[in-house]
């Protein structure tokens, strides 16, 4: 019934098996990636006319992580998979950076690529094998694909290269966690994360991903041998050679010109009247050939600014190919957030904020591998205005949501550990004006803002954009690109990073990708731009501020002995829950015993302190502690000294001369210095009050002549009564009338009874008074 098509590969330690024809047969490209116990399914369809009027290239890729592939349910309200995640936005971006350039130029048909993870092992990364899975679903759909590309993650522990470590321990194993994506003979793509590793570090990895890369192609062809459909027949594209010379001579030199203009504002409007005169000139033609002639329009801007830069290294706005535009940073821009920057590089600028936070504003992520929280977060927001449009302001879209984890990347390795800095981070980057590269104008910013809210970061960070004109042998490298040099390029190759080495590297080409010797110069000349944009930044500020802002929290961390957690929770969490409506304080404990205690107010945070101390703290015998009264008896009071300690005050012990009652002396919330007279081997505590100085706290002289001796009591068999039932000793029955006056007893009414102090209702320690 089925005709099962399937390779296998061994790779990396595990086998990776790509099977076709038995799921999904009415794609156009459907393949099953396995790849240890993980398992991807990739569906292809394209749609087979091209809107009338349709002049771009309609191509949709979505990743998605079932649950079940995890054995988990869903959280939240909804138990059923919604809208895309964090992960699965970026890893949707990830397969489709590499695998669009790779469709020919003119074809039009809308794609859909679908992949979703049906198994998930816990060790083997989904989104290199889906990834895979697209690449080999459209080599076998025929539709034009220009492919396949393989794809690989990269460590680097301990001076050795690994191949698609677990990604969480790729960096915590390791400094490095690289993915890259390529054809047989260029890199198209990277996306990384390290731990300041240095430019050749950085090439050898992509190196080394490029070779194993081949691996996976190799088996995407044999596959393809096996159960590739037929290719599709597409018209060529449209011939705007004729047109072009036509239109060179309507509005060349308006294009060249306006390409002169330093000023994007004034640029764009020369521009913009330019394209209306080519409009204009062919309007009587068929809407055929107008749309050609457009198209012909953008090829002859593309052909004027990649020409002038390659034959004459003059570009858009008359810098040098490895020039960086003006930078201007300050430090302290807002006056209320714990932490903010503005920084200005060109046309370029961004406002960014940090908000510090305590462990309760963790991110909490519901994942495949289960909750897990993040206690660092990077929030990147463009709206339309930065770039002079009018257009839709909400929710973030795909493009923020990669540029904010992109800036993430870059600043995550500087971050101070949680034992250092408790706190919860957030970074947000509010885009004002934008010309080319903003994400690592949020990386310059929000290292500044880091900074200026004194988070201890290991050194400041500094991200640059290049970008690349390639024309056969010719290229050329450019530094701090344009919008514009960006649009009309071939490469958007970002590098970030401190001056011990990188952080982040991500690269997309626009081309049938880049050769190593291309790859080596952009790494060497990004490295001096970073330097120099660096440089920039610490004429704002050189080091992280030493005090928190005012209007930041304060958390001070404490650690105390595991047996003592119970005690600072308190039974359904009362105890804790007390502390905290009484200090103002926030407090969490965790299972090891570390305690974090914060607020924006410091008392607070010392009350939480001394409170939480009183607690775990053992009473010192002689040693005078501060408490409060908190129960009044007859016989005298009881203390709360050590926050959950209690302790005895006799009614012997509140002065030196007699005292008919304790509530002569002190009354319930009373505060009242006391000294440690005894513990006995029950934990129960004797206090005393009249040697220690009430106002001052400290210790007087005991001028209280010491008791005599108690005479012996004798047998107390001799004291009592007749038995009830007319025997010797206590007995049960009788008539209680019949039991004698008790010998040495004291009578209840006399003032001395039960209520007055009987021994029976005394503590131990207390007994032989």
């Amino acid at each position: 019934m089925f005709d099962t098509k399937t390779v296998s590969l061994e790779w990396g330690g595990k086998t990776l098996t790509l099977e076709t024809g038995r799921i999904a047969r009415q794609a156009d490209g459907a393949v099953l990636a396995t790849y240890g116990e993980t398992v991807v399914l990739c569906a292809v369809t394209a749609a087979k006319k091209v809107k009338e009027g349709q002049d771009f290239f309609p191509l949709t890729v979505h990743y998605q992580e079932k649950f079940s592939s995890a054995g988990r349910i869903p959280g939240g309200f909804f138990k059923r998979e919604r809208g895309a995640t964090e992960k699965e936005t970026l890893t949707s971006r990830l397969i489709d950076r590499p695998i669009r350039p790779l469709f020919p130029e003119g074809f039009y048909n809308e794609i859909n690529v679908i992949c979703q993870v049906m198994s998930y092992d816990g060790e083997t990364e989904a989104d290199i094998l889906a990834m895979i899975a697209a690449s080999a679903a459209l080599t076998i759909s025929g539709v034009p694909f220009m492919g396949p590309i393989g794809a690989a993650r990269v460590g680097y522990v301990d001076g050795e290269y690994t191949l698609n470590p677990k990604q969480d321990a790729a960096l915590e194993d390791g400094r490095l966690d690289l993915v890259v994506a390529a054809t047989n003979h260029a890199v198209m793509m990277v996306e990384s994360e390290a731990k300041e590793l240095t430019e050749d570090e950085m090439l050898g990895a992509v190196m080394f991903a490029h070779e194993e890369s081949k691996k996976v192609i190799g088996a995407i062809i044999e596959l393809a041998e096996k159960a590739a459909k037929a290719p599709w027949e597409i018209d060529a594209s449209d011939d705007t050679s004729a047109i072009k010379e036509k239109l060179r001579g309507i509005v060349g030199d308006d294009i060249a010109a306006a390409y002169k203009l330093t000023d994007k504002s004034a640029r764009s409007e020369a521009l913009n009247a330019a394209r209306a005169k080519a409009k204009e000139a062919f309007a009587g033609e068929e809407p055929q050939t107008q749309m050609v002639a457009n198209k012909a329009v953008k090829k002859l801007e593309a052909e004027i600014v990649r020409t002038a830069i390659l034959k004459d290294g003059s570009r858009i706005d008359g810098r040098k190919l490895d020039q960086v535009r003006p930078i201007e940073a300050t430090a302290g821009f807002l006056p209320r957030t714990h932490g903010s920057a503005l920084f200005t590089r060109g046309e370029t600028q961004a406002i960014c904020t940090t908000t510090l936070g305590t462990k309760e504003s963790e991110q909490m992520i519901d994942g495949l591998e289960g909750l897990t929280y993040s206690n660092f977060m990077l929030h990147y927001n463009f709206p339309p205005y930065s770039v002079g449009e009018v257009g839709r302001f909400g929710a973030p879209g795909r493009r923020e949501i990669g540029h904010g984890k992109l800036a993430w990347r870059a600043l995550h390795p500087v971050l101070p550990s949680k034992e250092d800095f408790p706190y919860t981070i957030r970074i947000l980057s509010d885009i004002t004006e934008s010309n080319g590269s903003s994400s690592m104008a949020t990386i310059c910013g929000g290292c500044l803002s880091m900074m200026d809210a004194g988070v201890p970061i290991e050194r400041p960070v500094s991200g640059i954009a290049m970008g690349l004109i390639l024309e056969g042998d010719e290229f050329a490298v450019l530094s701090d690109i344009l919008g514009d040099e960006d649009h009309l390029g071939d490469m958007d190759f970002k590098v970030a990073g401190t001056e011990a080495g990188i952080t982040t590297m991500q690269m997309d080409i626009k081309v049938a990708g880049i050769t190593q010797e291309i790859f080596a110069a952009a790494l060497k000349q990004a490295k001096d731009g970073r330097a120099h944009i660096l440089g920039e930044m610490t004429k704002a500020l050189s080091t992280a501020r030493t005090e928190l802002s005012a209007h930041a929290p304060r958390i001070e961390t404490m650690q105390i002995d595991k047996s003592k957690i119970r005690d600072v929770i308190g039974t359904g969490g009362k105890v804790i829950r007390e502390i905290v409506a009484e200090t103002g304080a926030k407090v969490d404990i965790d299972d090891e015993g570390v305690i974090k205690i914060s607020s924006s107010d410091l008392s607070q945070i010392e009350a939480a302190r001394k409170w939480i101390e009183g607690i775990v703290e053992e009473a010192e015998v002689g040693k005078i502690y501060t408490g409060k009264v908190v129960n009044i008896v007859d016989f005298g009071a009881f203390v709360n000294f050590m926050g959950g300690k209690d302790g005895l005050v006799h009614v012997s012990e509140m002065k030196n001369e007699r005292v008919e009652k304790p509530t002569d002396v002190v009354s319930e919330g009373q505060e009242v210095k006391v000294k440690v007279l005894e513990i006995d081997n029950r934990g129960k505590v004797r206090l005393s009050m009249r040697v220690v100085d009430q106002e001052t706290g400290e210790e007087l002289e005991d001028t209280r002549p010491a008791r005599e001796p108690r005479e012996p009591r004798g047998d107390r068999g001799d004291r009592r009564g007749p038995r009830r039932d007319g025997g010797g000793g206590r007995g049960r029955g009788g008539d209680r009338g019949d039991r004698g006056p008790r010998s040495g007893g004291r009578d209840r009414d006399d003032g001395e009874g039960k209520s007055g102090g009987n021994p029976d209702h005394m503590p131990a320690f207390l007994k032989d008074d």
